[in-house]
């Protein structure tokens, strides 16, 4: 099966599929502690961040959907990752059975509105191309995360332990109107 994956340009970033030569940076991103410390706490080794990377790839050829490359225009520089997976987490079929939204930025890049740029343009392709219902998880102490969620349509389901940390779980059962 082979999938292409779309390219979003948005004002000022591109979402754009990963390519080998962006391994360097997807490794910076997830060794980089204020990335991390929200998503497990601990840095990935450059192992990790291979299989991670890989796995990135694969599930674009598998569903159809994955993680794009959050690319500032400006700069051509990789600054975050943003979209969709599926990952049983053993968390509920209220959340398992459903794809997942995730979105990571590099310090550099938060705090500019850059996150709800990618994550809104990588959500408006999902609500035309697989519409249905997405779910995220957001460490509780991620306040910005949480804001960017709500913010995006999603509604709290519960919160929940999950390695040890306690999560919101969050539902969108579609795009939020638009008023």
């Amino acid at each position: 099966m082979n999938r292409n994956i779309p390219m979003i340009n948005t004002a000022r970033v591109t979402l754009s599929g990963m390519r080998p030569e962006d391994f360097e940076r997807f490794v910076e991103i997830w060794t980089d502690p204020d990335v991390v410390r929200f998503i497990g706490g601990e840095a990935k080794t450059r192992g990790e961040a291979w299989d991670a990377f890989l796995r990135n790839a694969g599930h674009w050829q598998m569903t159809g959907f994955g993680q794009w490359a959050v690319v500032l225009q400006s700069s051509r520089r990789m600054v975050g990752q943003a979209g969709f997976f599926y990952k049983d987490r053993a968390l509920g079929e209220d959340f398992d059975l459903y794809p997942e939204a995730g979105w990571v930025m590099m310090p550099e890049a938060q705090g500019q509105g850059l996150a709800y740029e990618a994550v809104q343009a990588a959500h408006d392709w999902f609500d035309r191309v697989i519409p249905g219902v997405l779910v995220a998880m957001v460490d509780t102490r991620n306040q910005p995360s949480v804001k960017l969620a709500r913010k995006l349509g999603y509604t709290s389901l519960r919160t929940a332990e999950f390695l040890g940390t306690e999560v919101e779980l969050f539902r969108r059962n579609g795009p939020p109107s638009r008023s």
